[in-house]
């Protein structure tokens, strides 16, 4: 598979998205073509052109360059429930390789495609598919987002643990800011600091504007690049 990242979260409302779309712009500023993908989501609405997927949109809009919608969420359900019961309810089995087919248009031949999970590491996309089997079947290190709140060292430290322990990559983890009245923030940025063996891209305002420069820049995505080189030094 071509070059890529995998978001997951530490839990559902945390912003994954966010932080994401702040990932897709600042590639694109460093003169990275990067598109998004959510290939699994649900609590979609219905439009005259289908189901539509507002975090989906949100990717579509940070992108580098335009994607078809169905490429960038292959599957899209309307109960706002966890994915794998809005497709069992659907009777639709989530098909990894269609989900494949679609990451290797979006990724063309030169472009990185930032792949945004559901709610946190362990929500299950399907009836036997987990977050993992997507991330190892398209070959995606993982990148973290942490919402910054009481009790983020418990939640933070433990999906680190499950993604390694899934046999899966993480290249890096991004603080977001969902509490602007946790105690102590700074104390706890600097505690996951030392016990996530992998570096902090950056701390973001929860709700900020990801399409201002000042959002953008705000994130490294050099340590990133770093670690795809070293998974994938020929590209």
């Amino acid at each position: 598979m071509s070059r890529g990242i995998y978001v997951t979260g530490t839990d559902t409302g945390i912003g994954k998205t966010h932080a994401a779309c702040l990932l897709l712009r600042n590639l694109s500023r460093d003169g990275i073509t990067a598109v998004g993908m959510k290939p699994v989501a649900s609590g979609c609405e219905w439009t005259p052109a289908g189901l539509r997927n507002a975090d989906a949109l949100d990717l579509i809009a940070a992108s580098a360059r335009a994607s078809d919608y169905d490429d960038v969420n292959p599957y899209a359900f309307a109960d706002p429930i966890a994915p794998h019961l809005a497709a069992a309810d659907a009777r639709i089995t989530i098909d990894m390789e269609r989900i494949g087919a679609a990451y290797s248009r979006l990724a063309g031949d030169d472009r990185y495609v930032v792949v945004e999970g559901v709610g946190g590491w362990l929500a299950p996309l399907g009836a036997s598919l987990m977050q993992s089997d997507l991330a190892r079947s398209l070959d995606l290190p993982v990148v973290l987002v942490v919402g910054l709140r009481l009790g983020c060292l418990n939640h933070a430290l433990l999906s680190a643990r499950a993604i390694e322990a899934d046999g899966c990559t993480l290249i890096g983890w991004i603080g977001n800011a969902i509490d602007p009245d946790m105690a102590r923030r700074e104390d706890n940025i600097a505690t996951l600091q030392t016990r996530i063996q992998a570096p902090l891209l950056g701390v973001v305002q929860h709700g900020a504007d990801d399409a201002s420069f000042a959002g953008a820049a705000c994130l490294a995505v050099e340590p990133l690049l770093a670690a795809m080189r070293e998974i994938h030094p020929r590209e």
